[in-house]
């Protein structure tokens, strides 16, 4: 189902855009009567606030919010080169934020500045949506229905922004002009609030919404993340809650998911615009190349593979993928995750890419590039497309639980991760070992499994600065095939590397932040 691009849905977000137009700038002064849609008069139609959640979910497939947003996490995992301003090593986003060395990077800064755009407008749901403790008619379930997809996405958001930014400014009311510049509040803060949001939203999704919006799992599945994240951060941790019961938490609510989906038989139909809301997607992004203007495939689709316009800007680290076809040879996944030969779509030439070049010569051919985003239709020649993001999927959950049975020692862990193995075919005899060699094999299977989907920044950093030294930096830097001209020399500098510095036009807006 395409959620936001029928023509009845289309009206509603013209009014939408009115509404939201109107709660800001009535919001920015008190004294003054407001000249658009009075906000609880608008949430208290079940159906002009269905039409508002879908212009909650329009404002995270803008471009900031997906696009840049896809480019500045995986240019921030220490696992990709980009060719986005330059074919070179040396282009100013290789040498900043591809490198580890982040300063000022556009990308990230307009991701920031269109979350809490997002952000803003979960709060308005959340401000004026009224709910029921124990709905009986279908009004009241759609009304709590709403209101918890507003929190579920309220906290993606944040737990967006606070994995790369650490502290940063926590806004949950409406904007007014008393409260328009914001202090940064502690990450410990923030993951607190982020799990209150997941908890509401578990308990206000009922899918009353109909198909094509996540269910309440979605947010049991974002708790887990939380909780594995806190297990492994001391700093962010409640007083009184140990390592091993935040491992628990995040078990506890990680197999309320378990079964709930199923995996795909073909790992790459999960990034075709053919095979969308399966059964593995437990949250799914809705795109329309005639609504909302996707350009995913035209920023990542390498030149000539497809007509029209192609940037090909995320190319994966040559070593990546040598190291997923050491541990996994024929594996099915690299097919699906790599593209290093391909026909052009105007002359019918074949180009090659290391590996299937044998030499690295050349940085435009040294690195394979990114195939889960690409347009697959070579015939393509709209600049827009219509490929739907998944933000979560259920193999990720599996690998999860996987790895939180491997810290709890629950014997259940081999079952989870041979399940992801079955669906490809590979063998499971890297976890055969002790419980510290298993970790770190199913540290490196999210990265087999999930590569470029929006995790691997934090997968190699939530287990603090010397696992992800060891594992992602200088595992790269010191790679045989590592050469100055055509890879990136990632920073080892622990100021530079956990996150990322608060965007200029935040510190030039706000005028409670400085750095």
């Amino acid at each position: 189902m395409k959620r936001i691009f029928s023509s009845k849905i289309m009206k509603n977000y013209k009014i939408i855009l009115l509404t939201f137009i109107g709660l800001t700038f009535f919001n920015c002064d008190l004294d003054e009567n407001p000249i658009f849609l009075d906000a609880k008069a608008t949430y208290s139609n079940l159906e002009i606030a269905k039409g508002a959640l879908d212009g909650i979910y329009q404002s995270m497939s803008v471009y900031g919010a997906q696009e840049q947003r896809i480019f500045a996490v995986n240019g921030f995992s220490g696992l990709f080169v980009t060719r986005k301003n330059g074919n070179s090593s040396n282009n100013v986003n290789n040498i900043n934020l591809f490198s580890l060395k982040p300063t000022y990077d556009r990308d990230s800064d307009a991701m920031w500045r269109t979350l809490y755009v997002a952000i803003g407008r979960a709060n308005g749901a959340i401000a004026n949506i009224n709910t029921t403790e124990s709905p009986t008619t279908a009004s009241d379930l759609g009304f709590n229905d709403i209101k918890g997809q507003a929190y579920l996405v309220r906290a993606w958001l944040y737990l967006s922004l606070v994995r790369l930014w650490g502290d940063i400014p926590l806004r949950l009311e409406l904007p007014d002009n008393k409260n328009l510049s914001k202090p940064k509040s502690l990450a410990k803060d923030v993951y607190a609030q982020i799990i209150d949001d997941a908890q509401t939203a578990a308990i206000l999704i009922n899918g009353a919404t109909g198909p094509g919006y996540p269910k309440q799992y979605a947010a049991n599945m974002l708790l887990a993340k939380v909780y594995m994240t806190l297990a492994t951060s001391p700093d962010l941790q409640t007083d009184g809650i140990s390592e091993s019961q935040y491992w628990q938490l995040a078990y506890d609510q990680a197999i309320m998911v378990y079964g709930q989906y199923s995996l795909v038989s073909d790992y790459s139909s999960l990034f075709t615009d053919k095979f969308e809301n399966s059964t593995e997607s437990i949250f799914e992004l809705q795109m329309s190349q005639d609504a909302a203007n996707s350009q995913m495939g035209r920023n990542y689709t390498p030149y000539k593979y497809k007509l029209g316009q192609h940037f090909g800007w995320l190319c994966v680290s040559a070593d990546v993928l040598l190291d997923h076809m050491a541990a996994y040879p024929n594996d099915p996944r690299i097919e699906g995750t790599y593209l290093y030969q391909y026909n052009r779509a105007d002359n019918g030439n074949l180009v090659k890419i290391y590996p299937a070049l044998s030499n690295r010569n050349q940085f435009g051919k040294a690195n394979p590039y990114l195939f889960k985003f690409v347009e697959k239709d070579t015939q393509h020649s709209n600049q827009y497309g219509s490929q739907n993001l998944i933000i979560y999927r259920y193999a990720d959950l599996l690998i999860m639980l996987a790895e939180i049975s491997n810290e709890l020692q629950n014997g259940k862990q081999l079952g989870y991760v041979t399940e992801v193995l079955d669906r490809v075919g590979m063998s499971n005899a890297a976890y055969q070992e002790d419980q510290s060699s298993f970790r770190d094999a199913i540290m490196r299977e999210y990265r087999y499994e999930l590569l470029g989907e929006g995790e691997d920044s934090n997968n190699n950093r939530r287990r603090g600065f010397d696992y992800f030294l060891i594992h992602t930096i200088n595992k790269h830097n010191n790679n045989p095939i590592f050469s100055p001209k055509v890879d990136l020399l990632l920073s080892t500098d622990q100021t530079q590397v956990m996150q990322l510095p608060i965007p200029l036009s935040e510190i030039n807006t706000n005028e409670l932040i400085d750095n």
